[in-house]
């Protein structure tokens, strides 16, 4: 029987895909089974990092992948508030002995509580790593998860298993019908829990660290067994606030100069020009936590255009500028704290310039004003060499100069 399980669930891993959090559900069960076998506990702390060590073994790169990051962190969660327990313990524990606990498994209640409080504990889990990598939260996850994992459990994986012990015999296709309405009903859920109001979170890019502060609160809410526990709750507090007030560019630059956003006086991007490819322009949107489409016709409001260029207005009142032709660099370099071109600078620029040199040199480029000049951040640092983009010749944007960049009633008639 056990042989046969574990054949089945190989099946299974290889019709998935075996993804990372597929890899992790298999090493764990594949340890479950042989604990149940050896009258040993199952479900352990132990069983989870035999896992993660499994899966590090074969894709060491996926450690910095949000399939394990958010797997493991879901898993650990779940693990440490069964052993420690939830609320409730003696109410919705399977091996809950009381007339209580019969009562509310004969009525299903039971399992509804252990379903949302599961929900809640691996969201939770979670939500830093969604925020992280992805720049949303989903604050109706219960919800979906609610009406969703009872036909995922009782529907969809049953009829997966049979189309698999009837694939052999060719009777399987009933199976993957009724396995395909359970998977239609789980859409029907997603799609509806979506449009509900405020379904999507969007949530601005961080850096690092307030990701590793958060990772080290759930390790110490999780690991530890003393009151000392709750400090995680501290960190995780701390790493919160630390997100939610990171820094935000105020000029963004595509790779090959043709799309550039400012941050505009209403602390929103606004696009100088997008380039002929809007994939770029749904990453800077999303990143900063926007839930405007590409499309979105309000992208354009704070800049004005011409033949020759675009110029907007940054969040102090000082002017940027984007340059089309040649021409517009003389009068752009001299009254603009930022200029940005596809095209190679003709001369020297007052300007902060990112011009041909600087985006082929380093690549797409960030500049946030700390005050006193404008920090860059380049997809490719000076000297970082790498086997696909080889270091070149260290190029920075120049500097503005030390005169007072803000803007002249005149320039602010420039487009009319």
């Amino acid at each position: 029987m056990g042989r046969r399980r574990a054949r089945d669930g190989r099946v299974l891993s290889v019709l998935s895909g075996a993804s990372i959090s597929t890899q992790r559900a298999f090493i764990m069960v594949a340890i479950v089974l042989v604990g149940v076998m050896l009258d040993r506990p199952a479900l352990t702390f132990r069983t989870l990092a035999i896992a993660a060590f499994g899966v590090l073994l074969l894709s060491p790169q996926a450690v910095v992948h949000p399939s394990f990051q958010m797997s493991f962190a879901a898993a650990l969660a779940l693990i440490a508030a069964y052993q420690y327990g939830l609320p409730g313990g003696v109410f919705w524990r399977a091996d809950a002995d009381t007339s209580l606990g019969g009562r509310a498994a004969l009525w299903g209640t039971r399992e509804i509580a252990a379903l949302i409080l599961a929900s809640l504990v691996a969201g939770l889990a979670t939500t830093p790593y969604a925020a992280f990598h992805f720049h949303r939260v989903a604050p109706y996850g219960v919800l979906a998860n609610l009406l969703a994992m009872p036909v995922v459990s009782a529907w969809v994986m049953p009829m997966g298993i049979l189309g698999v012990l009837t694939l052999p015999l060719g009777f399987d296709a009933p199976f993957w019908h009724l396995m395909g309405q359970g998977i239609d009903w789980m859409i029907a859920v997603a799609l509806w829990v979506t449009s509900l109001p405020g379904a999507v979170g969007h949530m601005h890019a961080f850096g690092t660290g307030p990701l590793l502060l958060g990772t080290a609160g759930l390790l110490l809410i999780c690991l530890l067994r003393t009151p000392l526990r709750w400090s995680g709750a501290v960190l995780a507090l701390i790493a919160s606030l630390w997100a939610l007030n990171a820094p935000r560019p105020d000029v963004l630059v595509a790779a090959d100069g043709r799309a550039a956003a400012i941050r505009g006086p209403d602390g929103r991007l606004d696009l100088l020009a997008s380039g002929r490819d809007s994939f770029v322009i749904k990453d800077w949107l999303a990143a900063d936590g926007d839930g405007r489409d590409a499309k979105d016709k309000s992208l354009h409001d704070g800049a004005a255009c011409d033949a020759i260029g675009c110029i907007g207005r940054l969040g102090d009142g000082r002017l940027a500028s984007m340059a089309f032709k040649a021409e517009a660099f003389a009068e752009d370099c001299a009254r603009a704290a930022v200029l940005v071109s596809a095209r190679e600078a003709p001369g020297a620029c007052a300007a902060t310039l990112i011009d041909r040199k600087v985006w082929r040199a380093h690549g797409a480029v960030a500049l946030r004003w700390n005050g006193h000049r404008f920090e860059e951040i380049f997809a490719r640092p000076p000297g970082t060499d790498r086997p696909w983009a080889p270091a070149l010749r260290p190029v920075t944007a120049q500097p503005a100069s030390a005169r007072d960049a803000t803007p002249k009633p005149e320039d602010l008639e420039v487009g009319d």
